[in-house]
């Protein structure tokens, strides 16, 4: 079909109405922000972002993964365990469940934003912007030098910066347009 480069975005969207009206369905209506969208190459498509969100959760469950397996594979037989490191990693873990307890229903790996939601500023969302990846750095961090498996320490807390920088990044431009609304 061609492109009707001729015809303004209103002129297409009023025929498109037409044939809608007349040939389609009734009550199906175009406008010019439709037009204009698709004549700049259409809207992202959901599928490309499902995957891209679907390779994200699965870069970050798979370093999850290596480093539980790192710790246990490299774990000497008989490993020193430092206790006191070991009661900061399960203040860590409590942490966590304020985190998820203060987000309650709103919790979820996804990066998802509801529209017009207001943002959770209670909690330890009064102190930080992204507390759950405060807990996930430390844990990281903390739970091998529990057994003084430093290099798994220093090796997963870097690739963890890195995916961290990524995603911290992807959720503040999502929720950019929400950060006037708070609860």
């Amino acid at each position: 079909m061609p492109a009707f480069a001729f015809l303004s975005d209103e002129q297409i969207a009023t025929l498109g109405n037409y044939l809608q009206k007349n040939y389609g369905n009734p009550n199906a209506a175009v406008t010019p922000a439709q037009v204009k969208t698709l004549r700049a190459g259409g809207a992202s498509s959901n599928l490309v972002m499902a995957a891209r969100a679907g390779m994200a959760a699965a870069v970050i469950v798979l370093l999850h993964a290596g480093w539980l397996i790192a710790i246990v594979w490299f774990l000497p037989p008989n490993p020193p365990v430092n206790f006191v490191l070991l009661g900061i990693f399960i203040v860590l873990q409590a942490l966590r469940v304020w985190v998820l307890a203060t987000l309650g229903p709103y919790w979820t790996t996804r990066i998802i934003t509801l529209p017009g939601a207001p943002l959770v500023r209670r909690g330890p969302y009064r102190l930080l912007r992204h507390p759950n990846y405060t807990v996930v750095i430390g844990e990281i961090a903390v739970l091998p030098l529990v057994f003084a498996e430093i290099w798994v320490a220093v090796a997963f807390t870097i690739l963890n910066a890195l995916i961290l920088w990524w995603r911290i990044r992807q959720e503040n431009e999502a929720l950019a347009v929400r950060r006037t609304i708070a609860v």
